[in-house]
């Protein structure tokens, strides 16, 4: 059942009047979320970038339970790649100096797991943010339509309850 609601909200997403650019970012925000550990002060400002700019919130949540899912599978990777990052030779003076700065240690940069996700989170946002953005555009052209003639969704669409919800959710428009 949970991944039918997932299912369900990722099309109400993909169908919403936003644009593909706002409903993108908010994936692609949302997967930085997911990937990396949010109660750190890099969480926190994603978060407030996430709620200041005009992205699709809705998405960014999708996107968090999504790659939630997936970022305790790749915590191996991470921890690998964090661990990497910190023994590099060449980036010692910068961990010194950023664990010396009053408020950097509030980003727990000097946990493995921590600095790999959201160095692979970073890394990811581009690919992540343009492939959703084209994915959106596609459906919207091609596969929406498409998905309205299946007799599913005209069953649905033709049941009592989901007749009362359109009437209630068009209520505010």
């Amino acid at each position: 059942m949970f991944w039918l609601t997932i299912l369900r909200d990722f099309i109400k997403i993909l169908r919403e009047g936003q644009s593909p650019a706002q409903v993108a970012g908010g994936f692609a925000l949302g997967a930085i979320l997911g990937l990396s550990p949010m109660l750190t002060l890099q969480g926190v400002l994603v978060w407030l970038i996430v709620l200041v700019l005009d992205v699709n919130i809705a998405a960014a949540l999708l996107s968090i339970t999504f790659c939630s899912l997936f970022a305790y599978m790749l915590d191996p990777f991470f921890h690998w790649f964090g661990y990497t990052l910190l023994i590099q030779e060449s980036l010692r003076d910068t961990w010194t100096w950023m664990y010396n700065v009053p408020i950097a240690p509030l980003t727990r940069f000097n946990n493995t797991v921590v600095l790999g996700s959201l160095v692979s989170a970073l890394v990811l946002f581009v690919p992540i943010f343009y492939g959703m953005k084209k994915g959106v555009i596609a459906y919207r052209k091609n596969v929406g339509s498409k998905v309205e003639k299946w007799k599913i969704y005209q069953a649905l669409k033709k049941n009592a309850i989901v007749q009362m919800y359109l009437r209630i959710r068009d209520l505010g428009s």
